[in-house]
């Protein structure tokens, strides 16, 4: 059964700001993610009667948020590109780890007990490391950890198997914790311990 208009606005309604949220992350300004969210939209309604299960909008709506940027994205280019971030890097700098640095858990997106330290990174800081990650990174990163989709989903919505997601994201987060501690080490905050073990 296809859903209806009211329905299919509710549930809109209820993650546009996460899909815009995406979207800015993705695109990297105001203007195109806006365009990428009514084009995904639009894309979405026309194409309802392949949603069989409403439970499953979410991770529907951001297979297609992405699915329509990365389309987009392959218009403007001459042919894809895929960037090496750390895949050619050494085996030292691939096991980049601020975990170690810090001696203790460190969940990325602020959550931790190293709060004191995390609330000296400014939010921008982490915004232009994201935008800084190669697309197929940054995609990633940004469904996994800003939007919390799971490998499947990821996998599903970016057509890779989950292996490559998993790697990608690996990648992705090593390079966003090793900008952050150059970040933090630049501008002198890192803690004591960590700044004297690893200084």
């Amino acid at each position: 059964m296809t859903i209806s208009k009211d329905a299919f606005e509710t549930l809109v309604l209820e993650i546009l700001g996460p899909l815009h949220g995406v979207a800015r992350r993705l695109t990297k300004n105001e203007a195109d993610a806006e365009d990428l969210v009514a084009e995904s939209i639009t894309r979405a309604w026309r194409g309802r009667a392949s949603l069989t299960d409403t439970t499953a909008f979410r991770a529907w709506m951001f297979r297609i948020l992405t699915n329509t940027f990365i389309s987009e994205r392959r218009k403007t280019l001459a042919r894809p590109r895929e960037e090496q971030l750390v895949d050619e890097a050494s085996d030292r700098e691939a096991a980049f780890s601020l975990f170690e640095r810090l001696h203790q858990p460190f969940l990325l997106w602020f959550a931790n007990p190293e709060q004191e330290f995390l609330d000296k990174l400014l939010r921008e800081d982490l915004d232009r490391a994201v935008a800084a990650l190669p697309e197929h990174y940054r995609v990633v990163v940004v469904l996994a950890d800003v939007e919390g989709l799971k490998y499947g989903e990821i996998a599903e919505a970016l057509d890779l198997p989950v292996g490559t997601v998993r790697s990608r994201l690996a990648r992705a987060r090593s390079a966003l914790q090793r900008t952050l501690w150059n970040v933090a080490r630049d501008r002198g905050l890192q803690t004591s311990r960590a700044a004297s073990d690893h200084g």
